[in-house]
């Protein structure tokens, strides 16, 4: 969590605290030297401030140093302050971030002031954005994919599927399906595609051939005299091309008259069918049947790993192109949105709206989170390295306050000296 000994903080700092010390030792110098020889008012005045010099300096010293450790190790009340206070530190901390930066009025303030949505916009249409953000949405998907373990995947898919099978009713929901199919006669433009493919089917002389040989076939089957009798072969020939142009001509007939009987009994053969999957408790019985077998079989595991694994491979393909799928999509839609955003204030203050809304909703929450969170960090902190890393920031600029303190010292030193020797002063400036 510190910084290195060799950072530039960290050798701003020790430059600083050479020079308190420095000050410090200078002042005891001067006080040692006049206190060693004869001394007159100017050298017991220059003692004065030393000595005072001394004591602004000690006592600043001593109040610096009591903030990060115990002063010479010694165990003195109310000293090694941060590393005592380290739980209240991190406490009172988070609930200041909560209550002065991430409260609901500053959150909504500061979306009025910056207006977002005109930001976001004109930062999508700036040049080079948009491929950005291409780049950026290929990188996070790579990482993604680099970090999901395909066992964990897949187990999670299968349980998904699982649960979601067993919320559904088979039969209903065919039902439900089927009903939206033939709603407003969906399902008879279905009946027109089938008719139109089985007359095109029909017509097909290679289909004309096997439904001749099928007749010959059932008549020396069901009828074998009867086939000695007649020229099977022609009338296997004959029966195919009659049934075809039969059945040709009621496609056609079927397929130009929307009210036909045979569209009214198809209609009606699947409303019954709709009916019974709904109602019949043979057709309930079979779809629970059929949820209970997707539930179970192991060929559904089986195939949502394939599934899985073809997505997984189909992406990491396509993010290893230079010309990616996704990073192209990802670039249209940044354009497509700032283009949006840009061109229709009234989309901008929707937008805008709606981040509030989403403030005001979600802010409390999240501003609880992240000041437990700063707490909670701040108390796993080791205390010694967390008062380091405080002294490694705010450290110089204490030690000035030792320098201050020494100048200041020697400063009101003299300035008593002044006030209890002013009779000596005046005398020695009246003699003189």
């Amino acid at each position: 969590m510190t910084a290195g000994p060799h950072t530039p903080a960290a050798q701003a700092l020790r430059r600083a605290k050479r020079q308190a010390l420095g000050l410090l030792l200078l002042a005891f110098a001067v006080f040692v030297g006049t206190s060693l020889v004869e001394r007159g008012l100017a050298l017991n005045c220059l003692k004065a401030v030393a000595e005072a010099a001394m004591v602004g300096a000690l006592a600043d010293w001593f109040a610096v140093v009591a903030l990060f450790r115990r002063p010479l190790g010694l165990p003195i009340p109310h000293t090694a302050v941060i590393a005592r206070n380290q739980e209240r530190i991190g406490r009172n901390l988070g609930t200041f971030v909560r209550d002065k930066f991430l409260d609901v009025p500053s959150l909504v303030s500061l979306i009025r002031r910056h207006d977002p949505a005109e930001r976001l916009a004109q930062w999508l249409l700036a040049p080079g954005h948009a491929e950005l953000l291409g780049q950026q949405a290929t990188r996070l998907v790579s990482a993604a994919l680099d970090t999901v373990q395909d066992a964990q995947v897949e187990r999670f898919i299968q349980k998904a599927a699982r649960a979601l099978i067993g919320q559904v009713d088979m039969s209903r929901a065919l039902a439900a399906v089927l009903d939206t199919l033939t709603h407003k006669g969906r399902h008879q433009a279905l009946l027109d595609e089938v008719l139109a493919k089985l007359t095109e089917l029909l017509q097909n002389p290679e289909t004309r051939a096997w439904v001749a040989q099928s007749i010959v076939a059932w008549l020396k089957k069901d009828h074998p005299r009867t086939e000695k009798l007649l020229p099977s072969d022609w009338l296997g020939d004959k029966g195919s091309g009659l049934l075809a142009r039969a059945l040709e001509s009621l496609m056609a007939d079927v397929a130009a008259n929307p009210q036909h009987a045979l569209r009214a009994q198809f209609d009606g053969a699947l409303q019954r069918f709709i009916e019974r999957l709904r109602t019949d408790p043979d057709w309930l019985r079979k779809g629970e049947e059929i949820r209970a077998y997707l539930q179970t079989d192991p060929m559904v595991g089986g195939y949502v790993q394939t599934l899985w694994l073809d997505l997984r491979h189909a992406l990491q393909r396509d993010l290893a192109d230079a010309d990616s799928v996704l990073a192209r999509q990802v670039r249209k839609l940044g354009v497509w949105l700032g283009e949006s955003l840009a061109g229709d204030a009234a989309l901008r203050q929707a937008f805008n709206e709606r981040l509030e809304q989403w403030v005001q909703g979600l802010a409390p929450d999240v501003s609880a989170f992240i000041a437990q969170h700063i707490e909670d960090t701040v108390r796993r902190w080791d205390a010694e390295e967390m008062s380091a890393l405080i002294e490694l920031n705010i450290g110089k600029d204490l030690q000035y306050i030792r320098i201050n303190g020494t100048v200041v010292g020697g400063l009101i030193g003299l300035v008593l000296f002044g006030v209890s020797h002013a009779g000596d002063i005046w005398r020695s400036l009246v003699g003189g």
